[in-house]
Order: structure tokens, then sequence, then C-alpha cells
């Protein structure tokens, strides 16, 4: 980094979590248990907003698999009389959809909302660990000591965020970050998004790292002036490299400067005087 370092904005997927984690446990998970959830807590206010807003998206949906979902569900709560339109769409006729969504991985904030609040179910009790890559959590803390800000953006919603951090295979890692941000701030290839989260932050773009394994996402932050790493975990070196490179080197990948763990960073850092 040539420039001083104040703040790191970090991604999770990929970039401190394996993909694996949340493609094979997080989803998995959320997926066998919403429906259920949904059923205990149908009569629960927050519950409730959350499956509206998902109801408002799915009536705006043009994929032809969404409309065909929503034309079954019609059918299925028009044959239910008695039932008001909230509990009708609060039992099973939201859930194909709801499991649709997270099939196709939709970074819709409502469904993101209903995922945390299921996975907060499964960390409390001890069927959920997060799973965070080997070195994160003592380069994480090394930054905090550096005097580092730390900050996480994710498509999961900040209860999700904190749930990861708060339950992890370290132990709690949530103290150890100063901000969390979600689509609430808008998404993750809009170089608005980054705007907002450094006014959020008060500090300069120049002056934030972020770091994430999505190309779309790191060009959204540099056109906001952000400094960017990409976070390539699939990189591997040939023998030849290994032999030469030191491994406190960060390789160069796909066009901008990459790193395979956090570690390898050599951050131009300064604590923050905000």
């Amino acid at each position: 980094m040539t420039q001083t370092i104040s703040h790191i904005l970090l991604d999770i997927e990929g970039t401190t979590c394996p993909v694996s984690f949340v493609s094979g446990t997080l989803f998995p998970y959320a997926a066998r248990e919403l429906g259920p959830y949904l059923e205990r807590h149908r009569h629960n206010e927050i519950v409730q907003s959350h499956v509206l807003a998902v109801i408002e998206a799915w009536q705006q949906e043009s994929d032809p698999q969404a409309r065909e979902l929503w034309n079954q569900a019609q059918e299925r709560v028009s044959s239910e009389a008695g039932a008001s339109a909230m509990s009708r769409f609060c039992d099973s006729a939201i859930e194909p959809y709801l499991q649709w969504l997270i099939a196709a991985d939709r970074k819709l904030t409502p469904l993101k909302e209903l995922q945390g609040m299921v996975w907060a179910e499964g960390y409390a009790r001890g069927e959920l660990v997060g799973d965070l890559f080997e070195e994160v959590p003592d380069t994480l803390r090394s930054w905090q000591q550096q005097g580092l800000v730390l900050a996480v953006y994710s498509s999961g919603s900040i209860a999700a965020q904190k749930l990861l951090y708060g339950h992890s295979q370290a132990g709690n890692l949530v103290p150890l970050f100063s901000h969390w941000f979600d689509t609430h701030s808008g998404g993750k290839h809009e170089v608005e998004s980054y705007k907002r989260i450094c006014a959020a932050m008060e500090v300069e773009p120049q002056q934030v790292l972020f770091i994430s394994d999505s190309e779309a996402e790191l060009q959204a932050a540099a056109t906001a002036q952000l400094q960017v790493v990409l976070s390539d975990r699939d990189y591997t070196q040939t023998p030849e490299q290994t032999q030469t490179q030191d491994a406190k080197t960060p390789p160069v990948g796909k066009g901008r400067h990459s790193i395979t763990n956090l570690g390898q960073l050599k951050l131009n850092a300064a604590p923050f005087k905000g």
C-alpha cells in the first residue's frame, strides 16, 4: 500500500470466511429451518414486517420461475378460506419463494434479515459455529492493536455478521470491529454504497482499504476512491515461485494487487484521529 491506511473494510465470504461455510452450512441451515421458524414466530411484528417486504418484492418479480411460484401461491391462498392474507403467506405459501431466493443467492434485504434471525437460534443452540480462515483472528487482533479501524461490509445482515464473528471458532471477535454495513447501505456493486460507508465512518475514501474476493465490488470501491486488494484464496504458486518469492510478498493476479491470506498484507498504517 502506497497511501496511509487508517480503516480496513472487509468482505466476509471468500475474504475472512470460506465460501464453503456459507454455501454448504449457513444456506442449507436457513433453507431447512426458515419454514418452521416462520411458523413459530408468525405473530412477531418484526418477522411480519420482513415477510411483507418479501411479498412486495415477489409481486415485482420478472423472473419466470418466481412468477410461476407467485401464481401457485395465489391459487393456494384462494383455496384457504377464513385466514388472513398475512397468516396464509406466513405459512406454506411463501416458503417455496424463500427457498428459491436462497438457492439463487438473491441479495434481498428482508430475506437476509430473516436468515440472520434463523441463524441466531442455530448459533445459540450450538448448531452453528462461525468458520474463519486460520490466519484471520490473529490478523484482526494485530490490526486493531496497530490502531486501525476495522469494519465489515457484507450482503448478509449486520445481525448475521455479528453472529458469525461472535460465535467463531476463535471466540467472540465482535469487539475488534467498529463499524458494520450491509445492503441497507446499498448494493455492493454500486459506487455510491462505498461513498456512504466512508461518510458514515467519517473518513476520506483514500484512507480506507477494502478487501474482497469480488472484482465487481473492488471496481465499485476503487471508483469511489477507496484502496482495494483482491482476496484470491484460490491462487496457487508454482514450485519456482515458491522458491523465489518472499512469503510476505502478495502475488499479483487478475489485474490488481491480490493476496492469498490477510497475513500477507504490508500496510502503510496510521492510527485514525477522527
